[in-house]
């Protein structure tokens, strides 16, 4: 799958998924998820990296970014995170090895409702495995920091989310956001929806067309598909595995009620 850095688009917003090695599950524990999120934090101060949702689980991580004009943030943060999490956790089990799938996949994702609608996706990862009945009972996601404005130790950018999900204001998008999240519950439909995780692209057809553009020479056999309500780009490559099988009964409920761990400077 394409890094983030080798089609890197100014003012984007980018849906990054990254799986632990062979899916195996190497975040099973509340510590090592505690411990992405720290680095997560640490490369928002570092690198200047805009966050605007994320996800952990206990074999991939969700993150939702917004690039900006910096070239750099997005490739030195991943690189960050993934990088002091594994070493981490290889220290600690006195393991050796990959801790992570070599590439993580970027999706390129419009602004307006299509990222709302990928917020949704991300933050309804863990009911879709069977491990809680609601986002609100997961606190390694940025459900809760969305509806509740997290003062100290925050992870998520408000200002560029309200303006890039074209909202008014905070009220607004904590609305939307929870009227979006409980017509999925509702529904029955908070099933794995593969133009997140395996399209280079997703939005409106001309958003579409614009990456397309924009990766020139890099989209030959690129096509653009239409799954209905939503164009993606799309990529022949190998499917983004979400492997939830066992991930109900590999989880503890002994959650702790936030995350308190956070990375020296």
């Amino acid at each position: 799958m394409p890094r983030a850095n080798r089609y890197f688009i100014p003012n984007q917003v980018w849906h990054i998924t990254h799986r632990c090695h062979k899916g195996e599950f190497l975040l099973k524990f509340a510590r090592d998820r505690q411990r992405w999120l720290g680095w997560l934090f640490e490369a928002k101060k570092r690198f200047g990296l805009s966050v605007l949702d994320y996800m952990v689980t206990s074999n991939h991580v969700h993150l939702l970014v917004f690039g900006g004009k910096n070239q750099e943030a997005i490739p030195k943060s991943m690189q960050l995170i993934a990088g002091r999490t594994g070493q981490e956790y290889n220290q600690r089990k006195n393991r050796k090895g990959a801790f992570w799938e070599d590439r993580y996949h970027a999706t390129a994702v419009e602004s307006g409702s299509h990222l709302i609608q990928c917020l949704v996706y991300i933050d309804l990862n863990m009911v879709r495995a069977g491990v809680i009945s609601h986002p609100e009972e997961w606190p390694f996601s940025g459900y809760n920091e969305i509806q509740k404005h997290r003062e100290r130790y925050g992870l998520i950018d408000h200002g560029s989310l309200i303006d890039l999900a074209e909202v008014k204001s905070q009220q607004d998008l904590k609305q939307v956001h929870k009227e979006w999240i409980e017509e999925k519950l509702k529904n029955g439909d908070p099933f794995r929806e593969d133009r997140w995780t395996e399209s280079l692209a997703v939005g409106g057809e001309g958003f579409a067309k614009e990456v397309r553009d924009e990766l020139g020479i890099r989209a030959i056999g690129r096509t653009i598909v239409s799954d209905g309500e939503q164009q993606q780009l799309r990529d022949a490559q190998r499917p983004y595995m979400s492997l939830f099988d066992s991930e109900k009964g590999r989880l503890r409920q002994n959650i702790p009620p936030k995350w308190d761990v956070y990375p020296d400077s």
